[in-house]
């Protein structure tokens, strides 16, 4: 049903409110290099009593504050969305065709992959911010120098002018790196705020980290240069406890180049357990860096610029953690014949999740300490007690487990894997408002379709009276006729007795199998195919605690996740003023000068730590115990060939709508053109990098109609 016009009336006043404070803050970035920046500082300084928080007051007050209050208020809009029961009609179609144009992707191929129109944009935006802040900060800095005054400090012109440079190149870093966090903070509310999900944001995060490096590398070369110049080489070893560390800014360089280098693409793609170890390196950077910086630099509270997407991110793997130390119990795992396996697991009632999210998973028998993200492929609303991932083997992670299960014999009755998430947005939810969905996949790609589908399947038996769902042609391609296998992943294991799925859904699925000419052998046929699909069923061993997959905050996550920024937060400022007030400031009384840069960074960083941590863990531990209370433990009996009764209704009608096409590719222009005669058309890619590529490129064709909505789904980051 509608949502009450007091709930829309509320969320809209917060959605306007969080737009306010988010301009304010990207203006606040714009007047940063400028000496406006430094005169609202004074103002803003002597407004806060510097007593209690010294110079990172006003910073703090202007950079941080902004975005935790964004933060919060995003849950609350959230939490408010989530309540509110919106009814499946296709209001949206309109609003679409409107954004389509800026939705559609204005570039293909080329180092930032497919990007549409939006974020190219502000992609832009954000390097003229980028390019801005250098110009403003050289200009008012060559703006005073000439031959006499660097004379004076013993430096010939173009030294003062290469040392100039390269610390304003450490300001603007500084700027890229404050941004960095934000996009792979998986449980923020700041990306389905805006209609982002976690996977797909990724790649924000990797053109930040190029900037970042780059900039940062920038800086250390024109300090390494100057220093040679001067011979004053020995200054890379020099540790000040008042003022900028030289050695801890070379060893976050260090750390950062590490990881640079190893998250190149070929690197990254053939040894991914190297870029996989080296990545978590990512906090000796940020615990250097900021004994680099200290909390005041160049006159500004760099700890305050940076701390925001830091803490965000701080709160959000603080819960990862508490979420992965428990043991998930695994009820069932499907084995393909094409080497892929989809796991079964038992879920709490209450948690529920969008189309296409993704779980990671920790499997300690095949390694203690990897993390692989994978597509949820059930649907929260069809499978109240069960959450689903598929697993191709294409690595050693997943070969290994593969083997593990396919074994004849198990060695436990009970695998133990821990979980993180799932982490969704729902965003892909808007185009069950499209008179028409095409979604093309290659290989494994096809996961995060079955997931829409089987939602789809779910809201069809639930609106029967609304307006009708969209129609939905699949066209999935496989090397070999062994991967038609995962087609049958389209339908649950359990859950689907007696529904006929082409009434409910209208469903096509064009199957192509590109290195076969035709079926293996003359009697061949897929429904033979689906008789080798080997089910496992695990059973329950009391001596074993394991626990259903469950929200790590309860069914009010966004409201806990709310609690946690502010009282964290509000405890971090505690700590912070009575330290600066009854420690720091009767030695250095505001100067700067006498209590070390190091200390003052170390007690930062460890206030900011035990608050997060302490209303992290007690949050965590109220919500465990709530679930406890309400949770249901159920003990399946093991076997071993349990298979799903292939002559039920929903299995016939999937068969139905198959056509299976041997040697060929899809012809993916005349298929996505062929849907011009609908109104809207929604077309999502899945699968290889060139596949999406040629998507995107018959979508943004001139030729295309305006009817064509796309979206790209990656996790090939």
């Amino acid at each position: 049903m509608e949502g009450s016009a007091g709930s829309r009336l509320v969320r809209a006043a917060i959605g306007l409110l969080i737009g306010i404070v988010f301009l304010g803050w990207m203006l606040s970035w714009v007047i940063y290099p400028t000496e406006y920046y430094m005169e609202w500082l004074s103002k803003i300084t002597a407004v806060v009593d510097s007593t209690y928080f010294g110079t990172q007051g006003a910073d703090m007050l202007m950079f941080v504050f902004p975005v935790l209050f964004v933060a919060v208020s995003g849950c609350i809009y959230l939490h408010l969305t989530k309540e509110t029961k919106l009814s499946l009609k296709k209001k949206g179609t309109k609003t679409n065709r409107r954004l389509g144009f800026w939705r559609r992707p204005w570039l293909v191929k080329g180092p930032l992959g497919i990007v549409t129109g939006t974020e190219l944009t502000f992609f832009a935006m954000f390097a003229a911010l980028v390019i801005w802040t250098f110009a403003m900060f050289l200009h008012g800095s060559y703006a005073k120098m000439n031959a006499a005054s660097a004379h004076k400090h013993g430096d010939k012109l173009w030294e003062a002018k290469l040392q100039s440079a390269g610390l304003r190149l450490g300001l603007v870093g500084t700027l890229c790196f404050s941004f960095l966090f934000f996009p792979v903070t998986r449980g923020s509310s700041l990306l389905p705020l805006v209609g982002l999900t976690s996977e797909a944001t990724v790649k924000y995060h990797i053109w930040l980290g190029h900037m970042v490096m780059a900039i940062f590398t920038a800086h250390g070369l024109s300090y390494i240069v100057y220093w040679a110049a001067k011979n004053q080489i020995t200054e890379m070893l020099k540790w000040e406890k008042i003022g900028v560390s030289n050695v801890s800014g070379e060893l976050a360089l260090i750390c950062g180049l590490a990881m640079w280098v190893t998250s190149l693409g070929p690197v990254r793609r053939k040894m991914f357990e190297l870029f996989y170890y080296t990545h978590h390196l990512y906090f000796f950077f940020i615990f250097f860096f900021i004994l680099h910086v200290g909390t005041s630099f160049f006159g500004l509270s760099v700890f305050g610029l940076i701390l925001p997407g830091i803490y965000l991110f701080l709160v959000d793997r603080c819960l990862r953690f508490l979420q992965s130390k428990q043991r998930v119990r695994l009820d069932s795992a499907r084995l393909l014949p094409c080497e892929t396996l989809e796991l079964n697991f038992s879920k709490a009632a209450a948690l529920s999740y969008s189309p296409a999210s993704v779980l990671f998973l920790n499997v300690p028998r095949v390694s203690r300490l990897q993390w692989h993200p994978f597509t949820v492929t059930s649907s929260s609303s069809l499978e109240e007690d069960k959450i689903s991932v598929v697993i191709k083997s294409e690595g050693n992670w997943s070969r290994k487990l593969y083997q593990i299960l396919s074994s004849t014999t198990p060695v436990d009755d009970q695998l133990d894997v821990s979980v993180e998430g799932p982490y969704g947005s729902p965003a892909y939810t808007r185009f069950f408002g499209y008179d028409k969905l095409v979604m093309v996949s290659g290989g494994s790609g096809i996961t995060p379709f079955i997931s829409i589908i089987r939602e789809l399947i779910s809201l069809s038996s639930k609106f029967e009276t609304q307006k009708p769902l969209p129609k939905v042609q699949l066209v999935c391609s496989f090397k070999n006729s062994e991967q038609l296998s995962m087609i049958d992943l389209l339908l649950p294991l359990a859950g689907l007795t007696h529904c006929d799925i082409s009434r409910l859904v209208p469903l096509q699925i064009d199957a192509y199998v590109t290195r076969e000419e035709g079926p293996n052998t003359e009697n061949y046929n897929k429904l033979q195919k689906q008789l080798q699909i080997r089910t496992l069923l695990f059973k329950h061993n009391p001596q074993h605690i394991h626990s259903p997959v469950s929200s790590v905050l309860g069914p009010n996550g966004w409201l806990w996740l709310a609690a946690i920024i502010s009282s964290s937060f509000v405890m971090f400022l505690m700590l912070l003023g009575i330290t600066t007030r009854y420690y720091i400031y009767p030695i250095d009384h505001d100067t700067g000068r006498f209590f070390p840069h190091l200390s003052k960074s170390l007690l930062n960083t460890l206030f900011v730590c035990v608050s997060i941590l302490v209303t992290s863990a007690a949050t965590f531990l109220w919500n465990k115990r709530q679930s406890a209370m309400e949770a249901k433990v159920e003990d399946p009996s093991w076997f071993i060939g349990g298979d799903r009764e292939l002559e039920s209704l929903p299995y016939q009608s999937l068969t139905e709508s198959i056509r299976v096409h041997y040697g060929r590719k899809p012809d993916l222009e005349k298929i996505i053109l062929e849907t011009g005669e609908e109104s809207s058309v929604g077309v999502l890619a899945s699968g290889p990098k060139g596949m999406r590529q040629r998507v995107a490129s018959i979508c943004s064709s001139a030729g295309s109609t305006k009817n064509l909505h796309f979206e790209s789904i990656s996790f090939s980051w």
